[in-house]
C-alpha cells in the first residue's frame, strides 16, 4: 500500500515538473535591443522585467545594452534582436537605406535633445552659432542637428558664415576643456554631467530641440516590417508594449525604486544612484504619461523637419509604411 502512494505521488511530482516545464517552454522569447548602455533612460523595460509584468504577459524577454559601437538598425537587420529602441531620424535613414523598420509604439512623447552652450563664449541664440565650434554626435543621433542647421541656413563645414562641427564623444569633455563652444546633451544625462563636472547652470545657455521647433520623436519601439505580416508575432509585439508601458507607468510612480532596479541591471558597476534617481525623473517628464501610441502630429513634424536638410536632407522623400498601429490598437 505504502509502495502503491509512493509511486502515485513520484507519478504526480513528475507529472507536476512536465506542467512546469511545459509553462516554462510556453512562454514566448523576446529579444529588446536598446539604444545605449543600461541607463534610466529604460527604467520602464528593466522594471517590467523586474516587476513580472513581461511574465504576466507569458513573455521571456532579454534586454541587450547598447553602446558606443552598437547600432540598433544593424543589431536587428542581423537577426540579433526581435524589437530595437531607436530615434526616429535614424530608423526613418535607415528605412530609406534599405533597413524595413517599422514603428510599433512611441514611449517617449518629448524629445530630450539639447545643445549646452557656455554663455562665457557670447551666444545668447542661435543667431550667434556662426563661426563657432559646435559637439554633436554621430552614429545616427547627428541627424536633428544637421536637420536644425540646415533650416537655420548654417553650412556645417566651417567657416566665418557655418559652423564647425566637432565629432563628439559620448561625454562632455569638449565643453569642459573649452575645445568646443556648445555640446550635444540630453535632458536627463549629459547636462547634469557638466553641472557635477563644476560648471553651474548660470555659466550655461541651452538650447532645447523642443524649443527651436526642431525637435525629433526619440526611443521609440522598431521591429522589421517582414515580421508584421505574422499575427503570432503581432500579438508577441502587443504584449510586449502593453508590459512595457507598465513598466513605464510604475516608474513613473516610484522612480526611486525605478532607479534601483536599473542599478541592480547595471553589469558594469559605472552608474550612481545619484544620477540614476535624477536620471529617471528627467525620463519620466519625456514618456509624460504616454499610452505608448504615435502621436501623429508629432510623427509628421519630425519627417517634415528631416526632409527640410537643403541639399543634404536627412530622408529624400516621404516615407512609406514607416509606422503602424496594428500593435498599440490591441492594447
Amino acid at each position: 500500500m505504502a509502495f502503491k502512494a509512493l509511486k502515485a505521488l513520484a507519478a504526480s511530482s513528475v507529472f507536476a515538473a512536465c506542467l512546469a516545464t511545459g509553462a516554462a517552454e510556453a512562454a514566448d522569447e523576446l529579444t529588446l535591443q536598446l539604444k545605449w548602455v543600461t541607463q534610466g533612460q529604460f527604467a520602464g523595460y528593466y522594471v517590467a522585467k523586474d516587476k513580472g509584468f513581461y511574465e504576466e504577459e507569458d513573455l521571456d524577454v532579454t534586454i541587450k545594452p547598447g553602446g558606443p559601437d552598437i547600432a540598433p538598425p544593424q543589431v536587428i537587420a542581423g537577426g540579433g534582436a526581435d524589437v530595437i529602441i531607436d530615434w526616429m531620424p535614424s530608423a526613418l535613414a535607415s528605412r530609406e537605406k534599405g533597413v524595413p523598420l517599422v514603428n510599433i509604439a512611441q514611449p517617449f512623447k518629448k524629445s530630450g535633445m539639447m545643445l549646452t552652450c557656455r554663455k562665457d563664449t557670447g551666444i545668447t541664440s542661435s543667431d550667434d552659432f556662426k563661426g563657432k565650434t559646435l559637439g554633436v554626435w554621430f552614429f545616427g543621433n547627428e541627424y536633428p542637428f544637421l536637420s536644425w542647421m540646415s533650416q537655420l541656413g548654417l553650412p556645417t563645414e566651417g567657416g566665418a558664415d557655418g559652423v564647425t562641427v566637432l565629432k563628439q564623444g559620448f561625454n562632455v569633455d569638449p565643453l569642459l576643456q573649452k575645445q568646443a563652444d556648445c555640446v550635444s546633451t540630453m535632458t536627463y544625462n549629459e547636462y547634469w554631467q557638466v553641472i557635477d563636472a563644476g560648471l553651474p547652470a548660470e555659466e550655461l545657455i541651452v538650447f532645447k530641440y523642443e524649443d527651436q521647433g526642431v525637435a525629433t520623436l526619440e526611443d521609440g519601439l522598431y521591429v522589421l516590417e517582414s515580421t508584421l505580416d505574422d499575427a503570432a508575432m503581432v500579438d508577441k509585439y502587443t504584449r510586449f508594449v502593453r508590459a512595457s508601458m507598465k513598466g513605464w507607468a510604475y516608474a513613473a510612480e516610484n522612480p526611486e525604486e525605478a532607479a534601483e532596479i536599473v542599478l541592480e541591471n547595471d553589469a558594469t558597476g559605472a552608474q550612481t544612484e545619484k544620477h540614476q534617481v535624477r536620471m529617471v525623473g528627467e525620463i519620466n517628464k519625456l514618456v509624460d504619461g504616454s499610452d505608448g501610441k504615435l502621436d501623429m502630429a508629432a510623427y509628421e513634424r519630425t519627417v517634415k523637419s528631416l526632409l527640410s536638410g537643403g541639399s543634404d536632407p536627412v530622408i529624400t522623400k516621404e516615407p512609406e509604411g514607416a509606422t503602424t498601429t496594428v500593435v498599440t490598437d490591441g492594447l
